[in-house]
């Protein structure tokens, strides 16, 4: 169960990521098939794609393509801010 709820974490941050890619990249989002499973993976962590490829296969609607994303290389994560303000109140 641990397991399973790491992998969920997982898959939500890079869904979140993969996102953020297609907004930026919209050509990339015209190669994927209407009505496509998104099926996240990463490079080099085959518990994690055993475990969408499976999770993917049971959720997967009969005329639903599955399309396999690979993350081949992920930035580290970091804050966005620009510039704050900060204001002491008591």
């Amino acid at each position: 169960m641990r397991d399973k709820k790491r992998f969920v974490e997982k898959n939500s941050i890079l869904v979140k990521e993969f996102d953020r890619y297609i907004l930026e990249h919209p050509e990339f989002a015209d190669k994927l098939p209407n009505n496509a499973l998104i099926v996240m993976q990463i490079e080099g962590d085959e518990e994690f794609n055993n475990w969408a490829r499976r999770t993917a296969k049971c959720v997967a609607e009969k005329n639903n393509p599955l399309v396999y994303v690979t993350i081949t290389e992920l930035k580290p994560v970091r804050s966005r801010i620009e510039k704050l303000k900060l204001e002491l109140v008591a």
